[in-house]
C-alpha cells in the first residue's frame, strides 16, 4: 500500500514539474516550449490596494482589511514549537499607529486578567476554537475602567491599531487604549 501511494506521489509530482511543457511537432523543427499559462497565479503579491488614511478621525477598518497579511511557519527552539509569523501587507500597514475602529463579537479571554479579543466571529467558530486564523482577532488593550463584556456581544471599539509580528506571545494586531465606540 505505502509502495502504491509513494508510486502515485512521484507521479503526480512528475506530472506538475513537466505540464508547463509541451512539444512543438512539426517536420521541421522539435524544439521543446515553454507553454504559457493561461492565468498567472502569484501567491507573494498582494492583491489589495493601500487605502486612504484620515488622521483627524478614527478609520474604520474591516475584517477582509486586515486579511491582507500572509504567514510563514517558524521554528521557536526555547519552545520546541512552530508558529505563525506574519508578514503585513501595504492596506494593513497604513494603518499601523493610526486611531481605528473595528465591530466584532467580544470574546472574554480571561476576565481575572482583564484580557479580551474582538473577534470576525462568535465564539463558535473563533480563532481559539472554530474555523478562523490569526487574523480573524485582535487583542482590546483598555486603558481605564470599563464595563464586564459578555461572550459574542456584538460591538465596536477603537483604539490605535499595533501590528505584532515578533511576540508569540500577543495576538498579530493590537487595539491600544480600547474604548466601545459609536461611529
Amino acid at each position: 500500500m505505502l509502495k502504491n501511494i509513494v508510486l502515485f506521489a512521484t507521479g503526480v509530482v512528475a506530472a506538475i514539474g513537466l505540464s508547463g511543457y509541451i512539444t512543438v511537432s512539426n517536420e521541421d523543427d522539435t524544439t521543446p516550449v515553454k507553454a504559457k499559462r493561461a492565468i498567472d497565479w502569484d501567491r507573494t503579491r498582494q492583491s489589495s490596494l493601500i487605502p486612504q488614511v484620515m488622521d483627524d478621525a478614527p478609520n474604520e477598518i474591516t475584517w477582509k482589511m486586515l486579511s491582507d497579511v500572509t504567514f510563514k511557519q517558524i521554528y521557536v527552539q526555547e519552545l520546541d514549537s512552530y508558529f505563525w509569523k506574519p508578514t503585513f501587507g501595504p492596506g494593513v500597514k497604513a494603518f499601523e499607529g493610526k486611531e481605528v475602529y473595528i465591530t466584532g463579537y467580544v470574546i472574554p479571554v480571561d476576565y481575572d486578567e482583564n484580557f479580551y479579543v474582538v473577534s470576525r466571529y462568535p465564539y463558535a467558530n473563533c480563532y481559539f476554537c472554530g474555523g478562523g486564523g490569526p487574523e480573524s482577532v485582535a487583542d482590546l488593550r483598555f486603558t481605564g475602567k470599563h464595563r464586564t463584556y459578555k461572550t459574542d456581544e456584538r460591538l465596536t471599539f477603537k483604539g490605535k491599531l499595533k501590528l505584532n509580528a515578533d511576540d508569540i506571545y500577543q495576538m498579530n494586531y493590537i487595539l491600544e487604549g480600547a474604548m466601545e465606540y459609536v461611529p
